[in-house]
């Protein structure tokens, strides 16, 4: 049984990065203001979630996490075509967060986050996300929430389970 559960997990690893190593050459088959909505979803698939835009259209989120270190928010404009594709998972970005702003903001800013944690007792949520700092330290952004989904406070902290791995 544990060869078993180590053969799937290891499966499921490796179709992870396999996915994660072709972002570059899917990203590099799209071209901004020429693509097409139908273009992106035949090169990334079924966004993990569609908010409006704010300047109208719909951003499409692509996330790789748990184990990847992006994720991707591809902007589809009102005439059907793509107008922007961004990592998000930036230092730039994570300033962005700030106490007071709602969950639903982060998330649209950040996308999914590889893990959620309650805090019970603290009366606490913490969302992590998994990124890179270059030139390729895994490290761990973390928002902590109250409870009615506003920011307390943000930290950057490196990767605990890079430092398991090696």
């Amino acid at each position: 049984m544990y060869l078993l559960k180590r053969m799937l997990w290891l499966g499921g690893l490796s179709a992870v990065l396999a996915l994660a190593g072709c972002d570059p050459q899917r990203i590099s088959e799209l071209e901004e203001g020429v693509s097409t909505e139908a273009d992106v979803r035949a090169r990334f698939g079924e966004p993990e979630k569609i908010w409006d835009a704010p300047e109208g259209g719909r951003t499409f989120e692509y996330s790789r996490q748990p184990q990847g270190h992006q994720n991707y928010m591809i902007t589809i404009g009102t005439d059907g075509k793509m107008s922007a594709l961004r990592q998000v998972l930036t230092p730039l970005n994570f300033a962005k967060v700030q106490p007071g702003m709602m969950m639903e903001d982060v998330r649209k800013l950040l996308g999914k986050p590889m893990k959620t944690t309650p805090f019970k007792l603290k009366n606490e949520v913490e969302y992590d996300w998994r990124y890179l700092e270059p030139p390729n330290k895994s490290m761990v952004f973390t928002v902590v929430f109250d409870p009615d989904y506003r920011v307390l406070r943000t930290q950057s902290v490196t990767d605990p389970g890079a430092e398991r791995s090696r």
